[in-house]
């Protein structure tokens, strides 16, 4: 016998619920913004706002459904069933953060806030809730969106939808050996500012910022195209280090592979710096598009 599905309610804190738990009171927190000549009524509005979708969407869930509620900060710590359908409720980056942690449940995107969001990963209202649940059940066709992965020598493994950054934990320079994966060379040694690798779905965002800085001919993916981009950031040419390999292609099957020459590296995804690997000299970590994909339910 089959489980029932479960809705899975992602969200975050809003900045109302983030300023009481640095003040205290709602009184006190608007008196810490008018010193400062600003006002809570904005930021309570907005907190309503989110506060409604979320009750819409719980509303919206089938009597005969499981659901649960999960913040962001929690999910590291969340298991995600196979039989979930999981309502990002919230900004498109907040989609991005839940990504890594799912293997092809189906996602739905919840904009709390038409018009400010960019509405990419958010394609919905609360109000349409009901519907693409249903949809989401039935196994309609979804959006596979692209995701990069790096997979340390140890096993370590991350998952990412925008794009994967490898640096030093102190934003110092990262040195390192960098080469395609396969190839019999050590690859060029490298001290730099770091290397981002990024999909079609981070070409509107930190990779997009990159490849106009460079004037890259390259031509930036979909984020449904199975190709990715990385750019190796302020590159510092010396006697010991090289600048001739900085940027290129990823098809599926290719991989880039990093090997450690510092005391310690991070590789994080989507800004996550809490949830990152860390590698330490010697270590090598191969970088290219995951198995796995974002199933975005259109």
């Amino acid at each position: 016998m089959s489980l029932a599905p479960r809705a899975v309610i992602v969200h975050r804190r809003t900045e109302y619920e983030e300023l009481l738990a640095r003040h205290g009171t709602h009184g006190q927190a608007a008196f810490a913004l008018s010193s400062r000549g600003r006002t809570i009524d904005e930021v309570l509005r907005r907190h309503d706002r989110v506060q409604q979708a979320l009750r819409e969407v719980a509303a919206a869930v089938p009597l005969t459904w499981r659901s649960s509620r999960v913040e962001r900060a929690d999910l590291d710590r969340f298991l995600f069933a196979p039989e979930d359908v999981v309502v990002v409720v919230g900004q498109d980056g907040l989609v991005a953060n839940t990504a890594k942690y799912l293997h092809g449940q189906p996602v739905v995107g919840i904009d709390t806030e038409p018009g400010r969001n960019p509405g990419v990963l958010v394609r919905h209202r609360s109000s349409d809730a009901p519907a693409l649940l249903r949809a989401a059940s039935a196994g309609i066709p979804a959006d596979e969106l692209t995701m990069v992965e790096a997979v340390a020598d140890d096993t370590q493994r991350l998952l990412a939808l925008n794009e994967i950054y490898l640096g030093s934990p102190g934003h110092q320079t990262a040195r390192y050996r960098l080469g395609s994966d396969g190839d019999t060379s050590p690859g060029e040694a490298q001290a730099s500012s770091g290397v981002l690798v990024g999909t079609g779905t981070g070409a509107t965002g930190w990779l997009r910022s990159l490849w106009l800085e460079r004037g890259s001919r390259l031509r930036l993916p979909a984020p449904c195209d199975a190709r990715l981009l990385w750019f190796v950031r302020e590159a510092w040419p010396s006697p010991a280090t090289g600048t001739t390999n900085v940027a290129g292609e990823l098809a599926r099957g290719q991989a880039l592979r990093l090997t450690v020459e510092s005391d310690r590296i991070v590789v994080f995804g989507d800004g996550m710096e809490s949830d990152a690997l860390e590698l330490t000299w010697g270590q090598s970590v191969r970088l290219g598009i995951a198995e796995t994909s974002l199933r975005l339910v259109t």
